[in-house]
């Protein structure tokens, strides 16, 4: 059998977490055997659909590196791979359905049904349509619509027995027929329902794994009824854990990023993503810059290597102890065997923890590209860099090391990139680095020195630093702390020794006497 899955999203908003790890597990699976992966967008419901929302889906997808073998942009042998341009298919499912006496055509009005359910929860038992408006014959019909009746089409679904299947992740599975209802499958409009067209298309594309959240478990029967009474085949059915909130079994919703806020990572995430935006100037609808989102983790520079070996293990492990997979390694040893039961907890801590281990082995040459646009977007770098500033920027990611945790981090050191007119002092570092009258003093000697000092490079000023602490018999955070602050405007950052290698002789130098004559001529 060829495994061929499935990923079909619904363009009624944007790319979220859980469902990104429910298309990375169908598409783990298909690689794993050498099958097919295919993308259909669920469109069926108009009213909800959001056209913009489909273009981030698919680039989102992209991005990690998701890609499909069938459906939008792509093509394939079954298309259409849009919903919405399928409907004739749908149309004649219902007819066999009905034809078939396993759908009916119903005429009862909401409120009627509403009061069937209410006199069953009455008489505390499960409620079951009683079928009192169903149209047996075309006169039966003709009566009801000459009333002002408005048909559907329901499912006829079996009142005994059990339902039972072996799910690939859950197990043993049982559903007793009793507890469905007549679902609908057409409005009185004629459009038809998810349900059926979800198993019309999974027929039609050959599916041979249904691969899913959990929270549709619940639909299994229904579907199941759907695909004996078409006379379909049976495809085998995964239904995974969602993915749950931080520090919460409850599942992970866009809906409740105030609620997220409490919990000081997940808080500490979207300070850490909103800085970096608004450095960039970066302006996106709100969204998109909710961590649950997977566009907010593009923009602020995670890796996609990152996400996905991330969001594999939400739910998945190979054993007890190794977390760090690359792609490749995740594809060969991916099994549905191995999905947990239970829902994971979403954890923004440890997902910086996989971005960082996935950002330490990435070569400088491999980080320069990930950051230059943030430098270019912050208006740091030009839109055409040259080869010096390459350098400078292959310079700076060098010294911050594990600073720059994502690609947007590069945007903590401005300095490096700004003119002296333009290097923003931090007042309080600035009191606190010149309080003592020494300072100026130590500044204007190691100055001289500058002057002298060849090979411009690190060991060599760290040498001569190191002599002349020795010379003036001082301590050397007496002249560390007021020449950080001359050359970069902070009291923290780089590395002393780097920082004057990466500006250079002249920008040291003249940055130093800048300071000199602003604290003169501006007295503390």
């Amino acid at each position: 059998m060829t495994v061929r899955t499935r990923f079909a999203p619904s363009p009624t908003g944007y790319l979220h977490i859980g469902g990104v790890r429910t298309a990375l597990f169908c598409w783990l699976f298909a690689r794993r055997h050498g099958g097919q992966f295919i993308l259909r967008i669920d469109d069926t419901d108009q009213q909800r659909n959001v056209e913009e929302a489909l273009a981030p889906i698919l680039h989102g997808l992209k991005w990690l590196g998701i890609d499909w073998d069938e459906g939008p942009e792509v093509g394939g042998p079954y298309a259409p791979y849009y919903q919405s341009q399928r409907l004739d298919r749908y149309r004649a499912a219902v007819e066999k359905l009905l034809a078939g006496g396993h759908a009916y055509h119903d005429y009862a009005t909401p409120e009627e049904i509403q009061a069937e359910r209410k006199a069953a929860e009455a008489e505390k038992r499960i409620f079951t349509y009683s079928r009192r408006f169903l149209a047996e014959t075309p006169a039966d019909c003709a009566r009801f619509e000459a009333e002002g009746r408005k048909g559907v089409v329901r499912l006829k679904m079996p009142r005994e027995g059990k339902l039972v299947l072996d799910d690939l992740v859950r197990g043993r599975v049982e559903f007793n027929w009793a507890n469905e209802q007549d679902h609908v499958v057409q409005r009185a409009d004629g459009s038809c329902l998810y349900h059926l067209a979800n198993v019309v298309d999974d027929e039609d594309f050959h599916i041979s794994h249904v691969i899913r959240a959990e929270e549709h478990l619940s639909n299994t029967p229904r579907q199941v009824f759907l695909i004996q009474a078409l006379g379909y085949n049976l495809p085998q059915y995964a239904h995974l854990p969602f993915v749950a909130e931080p520090g919460s079994k409850n599942k992970l919703s866009k809906r409740k990023l105030d609620k997220y806020l409490k919990n000081k990572d997940f808080a500490q995430l979207v300070e850490h993503g909103n800085k970096i935006l608004h450095a960039i100037g970066e302006e996106k609808p709100p969204e998109l810059l909710n961590p649950v989102m997977v566009d907010f983790y593009e923009s602020v520079g995670y890796l996609p290597e990152a996400i996905v070996n991330y969001l594999t293990l939400l739910g998945w492990s190979w054993d007890d102890k190794t977390e760090q997979f690359t792609r490749e390694e995740l594809i060969e040893k991916f099994s549905l065997d191995r999905v947990n039961k239970a829902p994971a907890s979403f954890d923004p801590k440890k997902l910086l923890a996989f971005q960082l281990r996935h950002m330490q082995v990435l070569p400088v040459e491999q980080k320069v590209p990930l950051v230059l646009p943030y430098l270019q977007k912050a208006g740091l770098l030009s839109e055409q860099p040259n080869k010096l500033d390459f350098g400078k920027v292959a310079a700076v990611v060098r010294a911050a090391g594990d600073r720059i945790k994502v690609a947007g981090d590069v945007l903590d050191f401005p300095e490096f990139f700004v003119s002296d007119e333009q290097l923003v002092v931090d007042p309080d570092a600035r009191g606190k680095a010149f309080g003592k009258p020494e300072a100026v003093d130590l500044l204007k000697k190691w100055l001289e020195i500058l002057q002298t000092v060849k090979p411009f490079d690190d060991p060599t000023l760290e040498k001569r630093l190191h002599e002349f602490v020795a010379a003036e018999g001082i301590k050397i955070g007496q002249i560390i702390h007021p020449l950080r602050v001359a050359l970069t405007g902070k009291a923290v950052g780089l590395g002393l020794f780097d920082t004057f290698a990466i500006l250079g002789r002249l920008v040291s130098m003249s940055r130093i006497k800048r300071t000199l004559r602003s604290i003169e001529s501006m007295p503390l």
